[in-house]
């Protein structure tokens, strides 16, 4: 049966019901690919969104399901902690880009505070991004950090995309759990990261030696360049080691969120956090 043919009466956490709220209007271009200093965070998707409201330091301003979407939060106990409005699904299509696949929910958040990088827990693993700029891709790696237990992900301010819309879908809700650090200057940031004491390892095709010949240690920062680009020379040389990742098939390179993941298993494994 689809969303548009039930009509349960659904009730949220403390027996409230769900109201149902006005047509959305088609929002400004690029809305739901990126969000301005003072414009929300949009999420969407079961993964992404049940993940925001699980969050205590995401602050949910609007929170739009369609009726089968807030029987399934209700049915799973999942608090909406702000009273949702009930839609159909073609409201939600026409806040996101055709191929969007939302499930049935989508959310206005604040962003997320980005933590001082001096803030870092100087043990683990945290990956560094230099300029890369696909949400899918950035999206992929911070599912991935999640999985390995990553500290934090250190991004520039610009040449890096929001962490809203596609972004936040592809991270399935790893953005709720890995720190976004922000910074102005990659350089300084990976600067700050040897004076703590981290290993600052670049990973680049033209590394000197392989990733599985370096003596790895805690805490560890993997450093990732742009697919294509790579690392770009600035950070080359603020990384205290530049290493590559050697594969046996006649494909040398890989996707970065590929890579990411072959590094962090490769470093979670010689540090002993597996």
């Amino acid at each position: 049966m689809s969303d548009r043919d039930r009509k349960p009466n659904f009730r949220g956490k403390g027996g409230k019901p769900f109201q149902k709220g006005p047509k959305f209007g088609r929002p400004p271009a690029r809305r739901e690919r990126e969000s301005g200093s003072d414009g929300p965070v949009i999420l969407y998707g079961w993964h992404t969104v049940s993940a925001a409201l699980a969050n205590p330091d995401r602050h949910i301003r609007k929170l739009y399901l369609t009726e089968n979407a807030a029987k399934r939060l209700a049915d799973e106990n999942i608090a909406t902690r702000v009273a949702p409005e009930i839609v159909r699904p073609s409201e939600i299509d026409r806040r996101l880009t055709p191929d969007a696949v939302h499930q049935g929910l989508l959310a206005e958040a604040d962003p997320l505070p980005s933590p001082d990088i001096e803030t870092l827990e100087q043990e683990g693993m945290v990956l560094v991004l230099d300029q890369i700029t696909d949400p899918h891709n950035v999206g992929a790696i911070l599912r991935s950090a999640a999985a390995f237990a990553v500290k934090a992900i250190v991004t520039t301010a610009r040449h890096s995309p929001e962490a809203t819309g596609v972004l936040a879908k592809a991270a399935s809700g790893a953005l709720e759990l890995v720190p976004m650090v922000t910074v102005q200057n990659l350089a300084r940031a990976l600067t700050a990261l040897n004076e703590r004491g981290f290993q600052t390892v670049g990973l680049d095709s033209e590394g000197s030696e392989d990733i599985s010949d370096v003596a790895l240690r805690e805490p560890l920062a993997l450093v990732l360049g742009a697919e294509g680009k790579g690392l770009r020379q600035l950070t080359r040389e603020t990384c205290s080691v530049v290493a590559r990742l050697d594969m046996p098939g006649e494909i040398k390179s890989l996707n970065v969120s590929n890579a990411s993941v072959l590094a962090l298993y490769v470093g979670a494994s010689r540090l002993g956090l597996m």
